[in-house]
């Protein structure tokens, strides 16, 4: 009988081992379905009794803490932060958690603290570096451009930085990254609102910015980046094409032959994914497509949508296209002067 009951106690021991990580991350799921719908406070009850199970989990944790952040009991949620961001294997994403905590409870010193311990940890985070740019942005510090720069050039991948950086040299005298950076966000968050809001930049940008002044060279020299050098000389080529004013049509004809001319002179010294692209849209006749989604229904809706209805074909086309890949920008393709 002792046997049987030792035996029994060992099978409920190993059965116990083997169930509880099961449990926790079916916990784990139970909350962040609670989280979704906005449940906040039951998310909070499943999490709490998932770390009484597995105090040291970190991805529990990080669920408690956004679950108080949400709930907006920022109070919970910054004394969670503190924990968290005090681990030794703090993540990227604990980082940002412990970020937004801060930043609603307006604690501007800690927070800084924070991103500066972040950065010395992750220095090529592209979310890092753009939410610490933002944070600065917020405090007036205009050194903000230099980590979205960062951004753009260890992590190219990641959009926000592009946002950012486009932003603010559209508030700038700048008429080149402000396009260039605008366009690659577009195409790296197609349907977000802040890539249809970035698209009326755009348009407004060539209007306002680039060919503004007959002479877009002008004062040129002064800029440091050959790559913006080389795009203002080739677009200036095309720059008669603007005498009778720009409409999605004649940017059409201007982007198609600054492609051309580029492509003559400039790619072999500066590949660069987003001119790749626009070369591979003219290539497959999908170009004017493309302009049209881009600059269309923001310059003229009712012309877009009898355009869409008149080449169907030209534009479903596009649609597919779009659909079917996602843009990337590869490593080393940065030109900016610092």
């Amino acid at each position: 009988m002792k046997k049987f009951s030792l035996l029994l106690l060992v099978i409920l021991a190993v059965v116990s081992s083997h169930a509880q990580p099961g449990d926790v991350k079916t916990m784990q799921e139970t909350a962040r379905t609670f989280m979704r719908t906005g449940d906040y406070d039951n998310a909070i009850i499943v999490l709490t009794r998932a770390l009484q199970q597995d105090s040291k989990n970190l991805e529990l944790q990080k669920d408690l803490v956004m679950s108080y952040y949400l709930k907006r009991d920022f109070a919970k949620a910054l004394e969670g932060a503190k924990q968290l961001v005090d681990r030794d294997d703090a993540d990227v994403i604990t980082y940002q958690i412990a970020g937004n905590v801060y930043k609603a409870l307006e604690e501007a010193k800690d927070c800084e603290k924070m991103y500066k311990k972040a950065l010395k940890k992750f220095p090529d985070s592209g979310p890092l570096l753009s939410e610490y740019g933002e944070f600065l942005w917020a405090t007036k510090e205009f050194s903000a451009i230099q980590y979205w720069e960062k951004g753009i050039k260890v992590d190219p991948g990641y959009s926000g930085n592009y946002y950012n950086a486009a932003m603010y040299y559209f508030y700038t005298k700048d008429k080149v990254w402000s396009l260039i950076y605008g366009e690659i966000f577009v195409n790296m968050e197609s349907l977000s609102e802040r890539g249809t809001a970035m698209k009326e930049l755009l348009l407004q940008g060539y209007k306002e910015k680039l060919f503004a002044e007959a002479d877009m060279t002008a004062g040129m020299e002064k800029n440091k980046s050959e790559f913006a050098r080389s795009f203002l000389t080739s677009m200036s080529r095309q720059s008669s094409l603007a005498n009778k004013g720009l409409n999605t049509e004649s940017l059409t004809m201007i982007r198609t032959r600054f492609i051309l001319d580029w492509y003559a002179n400039y790619a072999t010294k500066f590949p660069f994914r987003l001119f790749e692209f626009q070369r591979q849209l003219i290539t497959e006749g999908l170009f004017n497509a493309y302009n049209q989604w881009l600059f269309g229904s923001l310059e003229n809706l009712a012309a877009y949508d009898n355009w869409t209805k008149t080449h169907a074909e030209e534009f479903n086309g596009y649609n597919n296209f779009q659909r079917s890949r996602i843009f990337k920008v590869p490593p080393g393709q940065y030109y900016q002067a610092n």
